[in-house]
């Protein structure tokens, strides 16, 4: 069956925007702008009566800003998505921020350079990508039912084990003798949210230091961390250079730059974070494959990796050689994904010791760190 062309509306109070965004998205197969709101009060009112699947929308304008819309959205339990238009500011990237842990789906960056040709392909290269896994998610949860995050709470299936494959049975079969010195957890679209539900459970006597790459751009990464701080019992930062990893803190890997780990070359004891300014990996900068290849490096089989929510396949690799050199894979399950694109393959390849909802992950964690063995 075909799909029907993807409803859009295009909220931003400048004219001119709204213009650029229409043409940029009326050039996307399988889209149809279907209209345009000035302010969030007249967006909520063209909702229902367009029938809309996914806005994008601006966070200041008049009347009622972006995050207001997203409130009344959720209070509703609207089924609708939301993408928003974010300036690359100090401001705009806490607004996101906070927006992504309201519901919104994903957010795309204004263009800001001169070029107004470039701009918009810029502007058509990132509606482009977050549309298809848009369109693929409402699909997926067609299939199996599910509700989008943005309703009412559902019940959270139960712990299952990862796929049936033969070398996956007999991991299974031995017993993990060394316990996790180091969590690691690459993430992305939907990930602030889900870090949201996480980071606030891990207890304040974990005992091991975590370790995050989120995909997000530079500024986004630091108010990230900020908001976590506040709501964590571990303390959350954005990685420096050169500072030491110590336990029961939550490194937050800068964004626009690649983290890693490494020894202290004159104390081997001491582990360092490096913040580089090495290529992208998988067009990510930062990398979770490039993190989680410096965690093996340094620690070994006492490494557990966590992949979660998000497009694309970063962290697969990186995944695959903390197997390989005898650590642990902890993967969030379909059901509860915003996208489940980087927990696919590692399941699908057998990597994951313990696929998880999101409302267990905390838990699950916490049960491996601590040596426990948990169960199918």
């Amino acid at each position: 069956m075909i799909d029907e062309p993807l409803r859009i509306l295009v909220v931003d109070d400048t004219i001119v925007y709204r213009k650029i965004v229409t043409d940029v998205l009326s050039k996307i197969p399988n889209v149809r702008v279907v209209g345009s709101a000035a302010n969030g009060k007249i967006a909520l009112e063209k909702i229902a009566q367009l029938r809309v699947d996914l806005i994008t929308l601006d966070l200041e304008m008049p009347e009622l800003d972006g995050l207001g819309v997203l409130k009344k959205i959720h209070e509703s339990a609207q089924n609708v998505g939301v993408l928003m238009l974010s300036a690359f500011t100090d401001d705009g990237a806490q607004a996101t921020v906070q927006a992504l842990k309201l519901g919104a789906f994903d957010f795309v960056l204004k263009p800001t350079g001169s070029d107004t040709r470039a701009n918009a392909e810029n502007l058509r290269h990132q509606l482009t990508s977050r549309i298809a896994a848009f369109i693929q998610t409402r699909r997926v949860r067609k299939i199996l039912h599910q509700p989008s995050p943005s309703d009412a709470p559902r019940l959270i299936p139960p712990l299952v084990p990862a796929a049936g494959v033969a070398r996956r049975m007999a991991r299974l079969a031995r017993q993990i003798s060394e316990k996790p010195a180091v969590v690691v957890i690459g993430v992305s679209t939907g990930g602030p949210r889900a870090l949201a539900d996480v980071i606030p459970q891990l207890p304040a006597n974990l005992g091991v230091p975590v370790l995050i790459v989120q995909h997000m751009p530079e500024k986004f990464t630091r108010s990230l961390a900020q908001s976590l701080d506040v709501k964590a019992h571990l303390r959350v930062t954005e990685g420096q250079d050169g500072e030491p990893v110590i336990p029961n803190h939550v490194f937050i890997a800068p964004g626009g730059k690649q983290m890693k780990v490494v020894r202290h070359a004159e104390q081997p004891s001491q582990v360092l974070i490096r913040i580089t300014d090495d290529p992208p990996e998988n067009s990510c900068k930062p990398s979770a494959d490039y993190l989680f290849r410096s965690a093996v490096r340094t620690y070994g089989p006492k490494t557990l990796g966590v992949i979660m929510t998000g497009m694309g396949s970063d962290g697969a690799a990186g995944c695959d050689l903390i197997k390989r050199n005898n650590g642990q894979v902890l993967a969030q399950d379909e059901a509860t994904c915003v996208v489940f694109g980087m927990p696919k393959k590692p399941i699908a390849d057998g990597l994951a010791d313990v696929i998880s909802p999101l409302g267990q992950i905390a838990q699950n964690i916490s049960r491996l760190v601590r040596g426990e063995k948990i169960e199918p």
